[in-house]
């Protein structure tokens, strides 16, 4: 690991990296990685350098030993801390957590009430990514005439280089996917009844080098058409929207938010990567018979991992076990203390496998 940080320090620096911002942000995203295992690596050394060296003098006897004894106790409970830390560090990681994310918000079970809770769902999340500092980007997006989304596409992105993968916006996002559910009074009921919706949340990491996916020339048949809002009104006289399909796996990925086609192609295909990759991954989990990813996001994405209840301003995950009473301030982009605990409880289940 020393060596690849080293190695990656000299080429990240290199005409052939500074001229290529993909190569250049996947170099960085692994250097990252790498950095926080050699910074507390260097620590644990320098710990144990300090204790040996003190302990020698001190079986040494003299005035010297009498001086160094009293220091015995702290260099070797910080020589203990820094191999505690350098355990969890060496503990495998999901290589994506400083990658950005592909974020796909549909509605679900319960029309219009669907939509609107998408739309609930995607202003919670762009409050949390403006919290985090990170940006939020349309791709794409199927209004209602009520505001919902049927469907809204978005990039979330980090606007630094990380220091430590694990601030990363996949990092936190990841465990995002899944079925949410919704228990309150739709502004389209008028007898005022509770009832219950659903709108499905998917996660992909973003595709930084195009040649992570392989797609071949005769892989993708693209149509173009009129873009349309609402209600299937037309928003575009020209053939702008971008509809591709990836013919060896069926997956369709429509863009027309933009009004250049060109630009609609670009964020399809953004989109069609990340599903690819994903789908790759997917594949070889199942393969091996347990996830590369985390251990609290499942490969099946129609679970159900979150409940959002109105009446009782309350919010519970299905799968930690959290539960609060501040639905308000979550939907506000208060997400941090939901997402801590799937990332715990992921966190928990490496740490006993690697101890296994």
């Amino acid at each position: 690991m020393l060596t690849e940080f080293e190695q990656i320090e000299k080429d990240m620096v290199s005409p052939e990296v500074l001229s290529s911002p993909d190569k250049l942000r996947s170099l960085g995203r692994r250097y990252a990685e790498l950095g926080r295992v050699v910074r507390v690596y260097r620590e644990f050394l320098a710990a144990q350098t300090d204790l040996r060296e003190a302990q020698e003098i001190v079986d040494m006897g003299g005035e010297d030993a009498e001086l160094f004894a009293p220091e015995m106790p702290g260099l070797r409970a910080r020589f203990e801390e820094i191999s505690e830390q350098l355990t969890e560090v060496l503990i495998p990681r999901d290589e994506d957590d400083a990658r950005d994310v592909i974020m796909e918000i549909k509605g679900g079970a319960g029309g219009e009430e669907s939509a609107l809770f998408a739309g609930d769902l995607a202003r919670m999340y762009e409050r949390y990514a403006t919290s985090k500092g990170w940006t939020w980007e349309v791709l794409n997006s199927n209004q209602t005439e009520l505001g919902g989304y049927k469907d809204l596409e978005v990039a979330i992105r980090s606007r630094a280089t990380l220091e430590d993968p694990s601030d990363g916006v996949w990092a936190h996002l990841k465990y995002e996917g899944g079925v949410h559910r919704v228990q309150r009074v739709p502004v389209t009921e008028s007898q005022g009844r509770i009832q219950t919706s659903t709108a499905g949340v998917l996660v992909f990491a973003e595709v930084d080098d195009p040649g992570e996916v392989e797609i071949g020339p005769n892989d993708l048949r693209i149509d173009v058409y009129r873009s349309s809002g609402p209600g299937g009104q037309s928003v575009n006289t020209t053939d702008s929207a971008v509809r591709i399909t990836h013919l060896p796996t069926g997956i369709v990925v429509s863009m027309q938010d933009e009004k250049s086609q060109i630009q609609n192609r670009e964020s399809a295909m953004r989109v069609l990567r990340a599903r690819l990759r994903q789908l790759q991954l997917d594949q070889q989990a199942a393969e091996n018979a347990e996830l590369r990813h985390s251990q609290v996001r499942t490969l099946d994405r129609s679970e159900r991992i979150r409940t959002y209840n109105f009446p009782e301003n309350r919010i519970s995950d299905h799968r930690t076990g959290y539960k609060s009473y501040n639905l308000d301030a979550v939907l506000d982009g208060d997400l941090e203390a939901v997402i801590d605990s799937a990332r715990l409880m992921d966190e928990k289940a490496r740490m006993e496998k690697a101890e296994q």
